[in-house]
C-alpha cells in the first residue's frame, strides 16, 4: 500500500492547468453535507473537473441513490492543523519516532504539501438514499476520530453483505468516473492531484495547491 507520506507521491511533478475552484452546491443531484466552512470558505467546492467527474459518477448511480459529499477543497492552514492534531494524537499513543510518526498520520491525514483536498482535487463522500437517509457502508466518513479505524479501509474485513455491496457501487461509480481511492478511507477519492498520478502512472499532476 503506497501512503502519501512516500516519497514517490512527493517526486510527481505538478503541471496545474489552472482550472478554477467550482461550487459543489451548483450540482443538485448531489447532496453537500451542511458544515461551517473553513477560513477560506471553500469545504464546498473542488476543481472544475473534479466536479465535472463527479456528476458523471453520479450518473451511474443505482435508482434512488445519491452522493453526498462531506467535504472538498482544505486550506494548507487547515491541513497541516489536522496533521499536527493526529501526530499529537499518535504520539501520546506512544508512537515517538518521527519518520513513524509521519507514516501513520498519513494513513489518515495527508501531509500538507501533497495533500489532495488542498488541490481541490479530493472528496470525501458516501451515498444516501432518496430521502438523505446515509447507506450503511460499515464505518462511519472520518471513523478513525472514533477509533474505529479497522473499518476505514475501502477492503476492510468483517463488513456485512449490505455494507460491502454499498462500497462496491461507491468503488465503481467513482472508479469508473476516473477517481482513485486512498486505500485507508473508503470514503476518499480523488482525481488530477500527485496521490492520483501515481497511481496511474502520468508523468505530473494537473492540479496542485488551489
Amino acid at each position: 500500500m503506497i501512503l502519501l507520506s512516500d516519497p514517490k507521491v512527493l517526486n510527481i511533478p505538478v503541471q496545474d492547468c489552472g482550472e478554477p475552484l467550482a461550487e459543489i452546491a451548483s450540482v443538485p443531484e448531489i447532496e453537500l453535507a451542511p458544515r461551517e466552512r473553513d477560513e477560506a470558505g471553500a469545504y464546498g467546492r473542488v476543481r472544475t473537473g473534479v466536479l465535472e467527474r463527479l456528476r458523471s459518477a453520479s450518473e451511474m448511480l443505482p435508482d434512488g441513490v445519491k452522493f453526498l459529499v462531506i467535504e472538498g477543497h482544505r486550506s494548507s492552514a487547515e491541513q497541516a492543523q489536522r496533521f499536527a492534531r493526529y501526530e499529537d494524537r499518535l504520539r501520546r499513543s506512544g508512537v515517538l519516532d518521527p519518520a513513524d510518526l509521519r507514516r501513520q498520520a498519513s494513513a489518515f491525514v495527508s501531509p500538507v504539501e501533497v495533500a489532495p483536498h488542498c488541490a481541490g482535487a479530493a472528496l470525501d463522500l458516501t451515498l444516501v438514499n432518496a430521502d438523505g437517509v446515509e447507506l450503511d457502508m460499515g464505518g462511519a466518513v472520518n471513523g478513525h476520530r472514533s477509533g474505529d479505524e479497522k473499518y476505514c479501509p475501502l477492503d476492510a474485513p468483517g463488513l456485512s453483505d449490505q455494507a460491502r455491496r454499498n462500497r462496491d457501487v461507491l468503488a465503481r461509480t467513482m472508479g469508473g468516473a476516473g477517481f482513485v481511492n486512498y486505500p485507508t478511507e473508503w470514503w476518499h477519492w480523488s482525481y488530477g492531484d500527485r496521490y492520483w498520478a501515481l497511481i496511474n502512472g502520468a508523468d505530473s499532476a494537473i492540479y496542485g495547491p488551489a
